[in-house]
């Protein structure tokens, strides 16, 4: 499959057609079977096509607007389209204000061309690691499709959109690992950059103090790639040696009841790190089991997103999907003492982790600690509660940091997708995703 990378590579070279691209994007969507209806909430398929065939007279004319100029991108359904109801997954909000303006985000990929194709499907209100919705269906899962197994969420649509060829690459966001789990779930690349880099006025909140805007693409170049456009600064890759790299693996928390399937995958990756000269340092990490302490009643998460959603949950509490609301409602625990001192624990745990880190070049730990589940194995309530303690739980650590992360598929051929993910601190974007370039060639090469 053409990644977004190798798309934007040809039409420099004045090969291929982004009509075509964004023609055959479109094709997917529409596609019977497929998983089109449950992937997109909107379509924009004739604004996307002419966007792309004004696009290719441009590349034909070598005035571009930008490297991604006619490619078609997909983006979540939290962010505001001017003139339309940004739905967050949600009936709740199906009846609500239009949008006065685009998302700021919105607004970079149109200034760059890109063929918005889309808004895709989520978890509402982006609050779960599932990627389950009751209102407009769970996108399924690529691999054993005829299982039914969960997309992984919150950015589930943009998961399967890219996996299904139904884009080259999405714009998610990653509260706590909602870019990354569906990434890993489905075999895809998920980076979440540290979240200052990206605007993100005209996007619906979960949680202020831990969203992020992330991207899922095919691999790290295609990551970088989207990335660039829609940050405020484009980062600067480098060529870095993997026989020069120190990760750090923490022992606390992120290895405990690895799968199978995880724990196999995730061995055989360290392996191949090992024999090229990757030095792996294991680190006790004893911060990370202060986590379950602070989210014990919902966290600071729950804190803000009850703020939000208030006034609604009480008064149409009958319109939210029930696991969701009782996350939400996990914030009416908490007073304003209590989330004073949440972000005080954060900010002194924040800096005490910062200090372990601060002599590798990375923390490496599986992304997710089991395979996608069947939908039917989460229609229990305490399963379905249990297994999203369980996506979420590595993922959250990078999001409490304040820093950056990617999850790279580290998973043999048609083995079941797993995730590796590498993360470091805040700022540290750059470094991380070259060092991940070179993971993914060298993870690559193994298979």
């Amino acid at each position: 499959m053409t990644t977004l990378w190798q798309a934007s590579q040809q039409l420099l070279a004045g090969q291929g057609s982004a009509a075509e691209l964004t023609q055959d994007a479109l094709s997917a969507i529409a596609a019977e079977p497929g998983e089109g209806q449950r992937v997109f909430t909107r379509v924009y398929a004739a604004e996307a096509q002419q966007q792309a065939e004004q696009a290719s007279t441009r590349w034909q004319q070598r005035q571009a607007r930008s490297p991604i100029d006619g490619l078609p991108i997909s983006i979540k359904d939290l962010f505001d389209v001017a003139g339309e109801v940004t739905l967050a997954g949600s009936h709740l909000l199906s009846n609500g204000t239009p949008a006065a303006a685009n998302a700021s985000m919105v607004e970079r990929l149109q200034q760059a061309g890109a063929a918005l194709v889309g808004k895709t499907n989520m978890t509402e209100f982006a609050f779960t690691g599932l990627g389950i919705n009751p209102h407009y269906g769970t996108p399924a899962n690529p691999w054993q499709r005829a299982e039914k197994r969960i997309p992984g969420g919150s950015s589930s649509g943009a998961a399967v959109a890219v996996a299904d060829g139904m884009c080259l690459a999405a714009v998610g966001t990653d509260t706590g690992g909602s870019v990354r789990i569906p990434a890993a779930l489905c075999g895809l690349t998920g980076f979440k950059p540290s979240a200052s880099r990206i605007d993100q006025r005209g996007t619906l909140p979960l949680a202020a103090s831990l969203d992020s805007i992330g991207v899922i693409a095919h691999d790290v170049r295609s990551c970088w790639l989207l990335d660039s456009v829609i940050a405020d600064q484009p980062l600067v890759m480098d060529q870095r040696e993997l026989s020069d790299a120190h990760f750090v693996i923490p022992q606390t928390r992120v290895l405990a009841g690895l799968d199978q399937h995880v724990s196999a995958a995730w061995l055989r990756a360290l392996e191949v790190l090992r024999a090229q000269g990757v030095q792996l340092t294991e680190l006790p990490l004893d911060e990370l089991a202060e986590l379950d302490t602070m989210n014990a009643r919902g966290g600071i998460t729950a804190w803000e997103a009850w703020q939000w959603h208030q006034a609604y949950a009480l008064s149409q509490p009958d319109a939210y999907d029930p696991q969701v609301l009782t996350r939400i409602k996990r914030g009416s625990l908490l007073n304003a003492e209590d989330a004073a001192e949440l972000y005080q624990l954060r900010a002194d745990w924040q800096q005490r982790v910062e200090n372990a880190v601060a002599p590798f070049d990375g923390i490496l730990m599986p992304t997710v600690s089991l395979i996608a589940p069947t939908l039917a194995e989460l229609d229990d309530p305490a399963r379905y509660m249990q297994v999203n303690m369980l996506m979420l739980r590595n993922t959250s650590v990078i999001n409490m940091l304040d820093g950056c992360s990617i999850s790279l598929p580290c998973h043999q051929p048609g083995a079941a997708p797993v995730g590796l993910m590498l993360s470091s601190t805040h700022g540290n974007d750059a470094a991380l995703l070259t060092w991940a370039a070179a993971l993914e060639t060298t993870l690559k090469r193994s298979s």
